[in-house]
């Protein structure tokens, strides 16, 4: 991912609690911030989503589109654009999950594409209010279970 906006954080669970929260979508209204609806359009055998249609309300970006994902075991798991948004052409992100010996370093890496001109400081701001949201969030949901 080139220019993309890169932040960690640190949770007090193990890496099976922090997944089982990274893949109830259906929950991320309550804790993701700016995800307005998230619904999963295909699940995958193993019973993780394939693809997720989220409606996101970031302030300078809002819109409707389609994520597919990969997931690799409790380490990692990827998204890119599937169905583009009016606003956005590509997504694409992870999340990295590592042991630290104090928890589980969660690391977030995320990169947006508008279809509509926006000066690069611009974007980049929305998508580190994005990320840090999403790991306070998530650090929150995880460890408030």
């Amino acid at each position: 991912m080139a220019d993309r906006t890169t932040s960690s954080i640190t949770i007090d669970a193990d890496r099976a609690a922090v997944m089982a929260v990274i893949a109830d979508f259906d929950s991320y209204p309550e804790w993701a911030g700016q995800v307005k609806n998230a619904e999963v359009v295909i699940a995958g055998s193993d019973g993780r989503p394939e693809a997720v249609r989220f409606v996101l309300d970031a302030g300078v970006i809002s819109d409707t589109y389609t994520l597919g994902y990969t997931w690799q075991d409790d380490q990692s798991v990827t998204w890119q654009v599937s169905e583009p948004g009016r606003m956005v052409s590509e997504l694409m992100g992870s999340y990295r999950l590592s042991d630290t010996g104090r928890g589980i370093e969660v690391t977030y890496e995320l990169s947006v594409d508008l279809k509509v001109p926006m000066i690069g400081m611009i974007k980049r701001k929305a998508e580190k209010v994005i990320v840090d949201t999403a790991l306070k969030g998530l650090k929150k949901r995880v460890e408030g279970r």
